[in-house]
């Protein structure tokens, strides 16, 4: 999966306030992706699938015949065309429904040079045109969120391992967004009911029991570094990356590459907060930020804001004298 570390939003944990950065720019992730390919394209699929199928639990390559993409319409999360797009456009409009339920389209060129996102860019096709650019190619995205360099309210929902409950509310709040008049994300801890009007967007966790991972990293940290202390401290727990429901931290981390780089390799993304909300949420170990720049330990005051019971079921641990590793619930 990809990432962008300079993309922050606002969320809110038990009333407080921080931010969220996501590890690519869609609500909905695409896992399974479908090539479509000319017969004297099919080198260049190849190379396509070399590059990044090990993002994505399946990656198929079809040769292109009139009626390719109707056969296989509902088979895919996304399918990249390597073709013009009018092609793809005129053989896909037809199927078009739902762009909560449609399949993203991705178009390529065979020298890779552009990857445009057709349809479904929150919801995979971004994600896809990011990935195509390690391979060399410029991701053309024209979602408004995006082209702006805002994260819609699709990618907020990403950053929580959530997904948007009223889809027809995120009109009024991605243009909130355009023009930074979007609040925090709330999080309402129940049981308990909420009434809202048609312009508040709803999140729902897409998990009910997944842990935080709450981290502290010195500058410069690696990607290995960090991968290697959150998969020892999950393991001390029985648990591994798919329990994993985001990583949180404090906001004078954001951008730190390896961080940004860990969490998209484990496809959580990372949730920032603010100071004030750390002091609210301090845990029980001693703190030499605290002493030394008046921050609470990062690791468990982010672990506890984070998690939905605001406990540790893990006090922190630095390892490698480079990351400092909490788990919450």
């Amino acid at each position: 999966m990809s990432t962008d570390a300079n993309d922050t939003t606002d969320t809110d944990a038990a009333e407080s306030s921080g931010h969220c950065s996501t590890p690519d720019s869609d609500g909905e992730v695409a896992e399974e992706i479908a090539i479509i390919s000319f017969e004297r394209k099919l080198d260049t699929a190849r190379e396509i699938k070399a590059g990044i199928g090990d993002g994505y639990d399946r990656v198929d390559i079809i040769e292109y015949h009139g009626d390719v993409f109707a056969e296989h319409w509902g088979d895919y999360d996304c399918f990249v065309g390597l073709m013009a797009s009018g092609i793809a456009m005129r053989k896909t409009a037809p199927l078009l429904d739902d762009k909560w339920d449609d399949p993203a389209i991705v178009v390529v060129d065979e020298e890779l040079t552009w990857a445009i996102p057709i349809t479904g860019g929150h919801h995979g096709a971004n994600q896809v045109a990011h990935d195509l650019s390690q391979l060399g190619a410029v991701p053309a995205m024209t979602t408004a969120s995006e082209a702006a360099g805002k994260q819609g309210v699709e990618s907020k929902a990403k950053a929580l391992d959530a997904h948007v409950v009223n889809g027809d509310s995120t009109v009024a709040t991605n243009l909130a967004v355009l023009n930074d008049e979007l609040g925090p994300v709330a999080r309402l801890d129940g049981p308990s009911a909420v009434l809202v009007d048609d312009d508040v967007t709803v999140l729902k966790r897409n998990t009910s029991d997944g842990v935080v991972l709450g981290t502290g990293t010195v500058s410069g940290v690696k990607k290995a570094q960090v991968i290697e202390a959150w998969s020892t401290a999950l393991d001390d727990l029985g648990l591994d990356f798919a329990d994993v429901e985001f990583v949180a931290t404090g906001t004078r981390k954001e951008g730190e590459e390896g961080l940004y780089e860990a969490a998209q390799e484990i496809g959580a993304g990372v949730v920032l907060f603010e100071k004030e909300t750390l002091e609210g949420f301090e845990g029980p170990s001693p703190s030499r930020s605290k002493e030394l720049i008046g921050w609470p330990g990062i690791a468990e005051a982010s672990a506890i804001a984070g998690g939905r019971e605001h406990e540790l079921a893990r006090k922190k641990e630095r390892f490698d004298d480079a990351v400092t590793v909490a788990v919450g619930r």
